[in-house]
């Protein structure tokens, strides 16, 4: 597995608009292959910025290698400029590799 994460810093009082925008955007993800999940988490807030990080889960790096260059990468970051106001600077991007991990699983019944 492989875990991609971008930290951005958001302009303090912009924090609905930017979640807005995550809200509303067309990921184009639901259909590449392995691709596994997706969160958009909320960090802590300092005095010039707030945390956020957007964290999804692919079954390779490979895969999330290939996703960064097909169209539907193009067409999820094709208006990405058209909130900059909403950003310090452009975001952190982060990628993992799995070590080892557990999973907590609900019986249900």
């Amino acid at each position: 597995m492989f875990i991609a994460m971008n930290r951005f810093q958001i302009v303090p009082g912009k924090e609905k608009d930017f979640e807005e925008v995550w809200r509303n955007r067309d990921t184009h993800l639901e259909d590449v292959p392995g691709f596994a999940e997706f969160h958009l988490v909320k960090g802590k807030r300092e005095d010039d910025h707030t945390l956020y990080a957007s964290h999804t889960v692919w079954e390779s790096k490979e895969a999330f290698e290939n996703w960064t260059k097909s169209e539907a990468f193009r067409a999820a970051h094709k208006n990405a400029g058209q909130n900059s106001h909403l950003y310090l600077g452009h975001p952190n991007f982060e990628g993992f590799e799995m070590v080892t991990g557990i999973s907590v699983k609900s019986e249900t019944g």
